[in-house]
């Protein structure tokens, strides 16, 4: 892939998640379509209903600030993260804090977690979220997770909900993961994977590469990534029941039919 057409597709995502972030809007409704009709009630329960497919309790969804969870994973890291009191936790692709809020009440006052996006608007929507619900353990910092702003080994757990797809340069991103790890520090990722060839008009649709679709690797890809890159036990489960939600991304073409969301797990 060229570096121009890297280019455009980081600036895809970009636009995308920042008039998102602006719009109050999720990505509820899939990648042809806009919930920016939605009365905000409605909006609201869309994106719970949604969440909770991924595999969010009721607990969860209504602990985090109003205007955290914009409906935008694909799956609940928090399931498979088992974060401890005192631990610091990387959200990889924070957005407006959802997963890192979570998190932030597992690890505790003693904990940190940090949030790293590369889009300015959730950056700002997310710091917002936590003034407002004066959460002290939480920094959001703008950046990309292929140059992640964190240093050498000082991260116990990576967390990420469904962005690592959107990266052009996957091999990076779990580079850089590696780097920011403390030894035996660990992975624990939703994101979805490829479980069949995509045609052409999926791999070159700018629309659906930022809704998560085009940008998939397969299994086979990601296990020889992340062991190329250091890491060790890994570990990727397709998650069937995906299918269900993924179905509802778009209506003229059938992606269940080429990828799942998956639970990806390794450690350093």
């Amino acid at each position: 892939m060229s570096s121009a057409k890297d280019e455009l597709i980081r600036e895809s995502v970009r636009e995308r998640y920042g008039d998102i972030a602006r719009q109050g809007d999720s990505g509820c409704c899939g990648p042809s379509s806009g919930c920016g009709d939605t009365e905000l009630v409605d909006l609201i329960s869309i994106q719970n209903q949604h969440s909770s497919q991924m595999g969010y309790s009721d607990d969860e969804l209504t602990s985090v600030p109003e205007g955290a969870n914009m409906g935008l994973g694909c799956g609940n890291p928090q399931a498979i993260a088992a974060l401890k009191p005192g631990e610091t936790v990387l959200d990889l692709g924070s957005g407006a804090g959802f997963d890192s809020f979570l998190a932030a009440r597992q690890v505790g006052e003693r904990g940190l977690v940090i949030g790293v996006d590369m889009t300015p608007d959730m950056i700002s929507k997310a710091r917002e979220n936590a003034r407002k619900a004066s959460y002290d353990n939480v920094q959001f910092r703008l950046g990309e997770i292929e140059h992640l702003p964190v240093a050498d080994a000082t991260i116990d757990v990576i967390i990420s909900n469904c962005v690592i797809n959107l990266s052009t340069d996957k091999p990076a991103v779990f580079r850089e993961s590696y780097r920011v790890l403390k030894p035996g520090g660990r992975l624990a990722i939703s994101d979805v994977v490829a479980t069949a060839d995509l045609p052409e008009e999926i791999k070159n649709d700018l629309a659906l590469y930022s809704a998560c679709v085009s940008g998939a690797s397969t299994i086979a890809d990601q296990e020889s990534v992340l062991s190329d890159c250091g890491f060790i036990e890994i570990k990727i489960e397709p998650k069937d029941e995906s299918r269900e939600f993924i179905r509802e991304w778009a209506t003229e073409i059938p992606l269940e039919e080429y990828v799942q969301s998956a639970t990806i797990e390794a450690r350093k």
